[in-house]
């Protein structure tokens, strides 16, 4: 019988010991491989934390005290043991559960993660309100060493340092946070007793110890054992211990005795303690140890090798792709092109750029706020940065956007990956608020292609535009247009009429216009026009030539409609005196957060696949 079919509930765990214990991370590495294989999931930082997650349950009690995981990636053995294991196989299914803690699902999960260096901020509040309650539970930050190179970790640290609280931060540093940490404080962290100074250091340490009579030999030998703890005194210890917290580690993040005893230890103080804990992401899974970034965040792939399913359609390129090849190709012939990403060249589809171009691409780490702000100080000196920048994770860099960057009609492009619905990661990954939040900012260009040539276009209009400019384009593989990379501008604000009509016109924005062009076929009771809505701001005069023909519109966007671009023609509508003369319609999001599932899922639930866009135009003209 296994181990993992006796437990369910973090008490069960604290009845077993060390060998059931090793048994039983086994298994639920097995479990976690068996299940993201099929679902695609953060299969590489989960894998990494098991031993980790197996003795914070055996040592405390997260029915009682608080565990905070940072980011999420690496909850899916957390999960397991609090009470999902049951349903784990439905992870990141419409339906099933979340990739990410979520409060709503379990009482296990204290806070809602998703984005990263939110959880010291967050423990330190629980830890302040635990004391003016005067309660007595632990509270416990679980952070990664990647989401340890933002600022908002530090200003956690800097202020529960400060307070002196009850606080205990657990810092994973498998020096990776999803592709290969940069910047000094990540090199901080992982520096080893190898450099110049600290060999000869240690050399004239020799010397002295041995210069003491009598116990400088003892004293020598003493400080030979302890080489593990003189290593973290001189590299991340003292920067920890400058923030007042008690450094404890490194520690091994797979021996779990070692880390039960440390844990053990740990919940007997009652001031600020960082414990420094070493994993290999990815551990267990040969594959995930060999290609960690790969299997970071992975789709379905066979568990026996590794190797990605094929899909149907896999020789369509994806936005991202597009994008990467183009700027590259751009790049090639304008050496004031320079990229930025932060943390994600993989992602963002920079990977190829920084191969060929490694002076001119810029990773600044989880730090998108320094990135747009960073980009400002290249456009200034009369560079053209490119930030690639998943469009939820921009949300985190908005006051830079507006101040740094539009106020001073700087010509920095925006390059928004994942704008829409992006899947099964959820909530906290939906890049569906980017047309609200940014297309009231003065001086800004908001851009949709409807496909990948359009992609081409609007980046090397971008680029040409100088003026700050959004170019907006969500997840997954193009329609299969042909890639002629003939490069043209396009006049800014003006749109393109795909088809004419007599009955009502449909303004598309950028993924849902194909999908508008799709239902409109079907619809032979009406004759309806199509115009691809692309320059979201701004919005030319030449529409308002169009659409003075029509008493009725549609415009359908992948975005929430309280701000987006029905909302923007609606002030257009305004503006020229025309809105008492349209009926209109606006199809998009609802103003909710949009839980978990596949793409496909999502807009037929929530009616914006051809199939609900053709129902909603139909019962909209039947009711004119």
């Amino acid at each position: 019988m296994k181990i993992l079919d006796k437990v369910n509930y973090p008490q069960d765990v604290k009845k077993l010991n060390l060998k059931e214990l090793t048994q039983l991370a086994q298994e639920i590495r097995e479990l976690i491989i068996e299940v993201v294989s099929k679902n695609g999931g953060h299969l590489a930082p989960s894998l990494g934390v098991v031993e980790l997650t197996l003795a914070l349950l055996k040592v405390f009690d997260p029915a009682f005290d608080r565990l905070i995981w940072d980011v999420g990636h690496q909850a899916y053995a957390y999960k397991i043991l609090t009470g999902r294991k049951n349903r784990f196989h439905t992870l990141r299914k419409l339906g099933g559960i979340s990739g990410f803690p979520k409060p709503e699902e379990s009482p296990f999960d204290y806070f809602g993660v998703g984005h990263s260096s939110t959880s010291i901020s967050a423990a330190l509040g629980m830890a302040v309100a635990r004391d003016l309650l005067k309660n007595s539970n632990k509270v416990v930050a679980i952070i990664g060493d990647g989401s340890m190179t933002a600022g908002l970790s530090y200003e956690g640290l800097n202020q529960a340092g400060g307070l002196g609280k009850d606080l205990v931060v657990i810092l994973n540093d498998n020096e990776m946070s999803i592709s290969k940490n940069v910047g000094a404080l990540s090199s901080f962290l992982s520096r080893k007793l190898s450099s110049q100074w600290m060999i000869k250091f240690k050399k004239e340490v020799e010397n002295f110890f041995k210069q003491i009579p009598k116990i400088g030999e003892d004293l020598l030998n003493y400080a030979k054992k302890s080489e593990d703890s003189l290593k973290s005194f001189f590299t991340p210890g003292i920067l920890f211990e400058a923030f007042k917290f008690n450094y404890i580690g490194p520690v091994d993040g797979h021996k779990l005795d070692t880390l039960i005893d440390v844990f053990d230890q740990v919940k007997k103080l009652d001031v600020p303690v960082l414990i420094h804990v070493l994993t290999k992401k990815g551990k267990g899974y040969l594959p995930a140890e060999k290609n960690p970034t790969y299997f970071h965040g992975v789709g379905c792939f066979e568990p026996e090798t590794g190797k990605a399913t094929k899909i149907a359609g896999c020789n369509i390129p994806t936005y991202t792709e597009v994008f990467g090849n183009t700027l590259c190709e751009l790049a090639r012939k304008d050496s004031k092109i320079v990229a930025i990403t932060a943390a994600m060249p993989e992602g963002t589809g920079l990977n190829k750029f920084a191969e060929e171009f490694p002076d001119r691409f810029f990773d600044v780490g989880i730090c998108e706020q320094h990135a747009v702000t960073f980009a400002a100080g290249l456009a200034k000196e009369g560079f053209k940065p490119v930030v690639a920048i998943y469009s939820t994770f921009l949300q985190r860099a908005y006051d830079q956007i507006v101040h740094d960057v539009c106020l001073q009609n700087l010509p920095v492009v925006f390059c928004l990956d994942r704008g829409g619905l992006v899947g099964e990661d959820g909530p906290t990954h939906h890049g569906v608020f980017d047309l609200s939040y940014l297309s009231h900012i003065p001086n800004l260009i908001l851009t949709a292609p409807k496909d990948e040539a359009e992609l081409q276009l609007l980046l090397y209009t971008g680029l040409k535009s100088r003026r700050p400019f959004v170019l907006r384009y969500p997840r997954g593989r193009g329609v299969g247009v042909d890639l002629s990379n003939n490069f043209q501008e396009l006049p800014i604000g003006e749109g393109e009429l795909l088809k004419q009509g007599k009955d009502a016109l449909v303004l598309g924005v950028g993924s849902r216009v194909y999908p508008c062009l799709e239902a409109l076929e079907e619809i032979t009771d009406y004759d309806v026009g199509m115009y691809n809505l692309r320059f979201i701001k701004p919005i030319t005069k030449n529409l308002k030539e169009i659409i003075q023909n029509y008493d009725k519109l549609i415009v359908v966007e992948e975005n929430v409609l309280i701000g987006g671009a029905g909302s923007i023609i609606l002030d257009y509508l305004y503006t020229y005196n025309l809105l008492d003369k349209v009926n209109i319609l606006k199809i998009g999001l609802p103003d909710r957060f949009i839980e978990h599932g596949s793409q496909a899922e999502l807009r037929r639930k929530y009616l914006i696949d051809k199939e609900g866009i053709k129902k909603q135009i139909l019962n909209f003209l039947r009711s004119c």
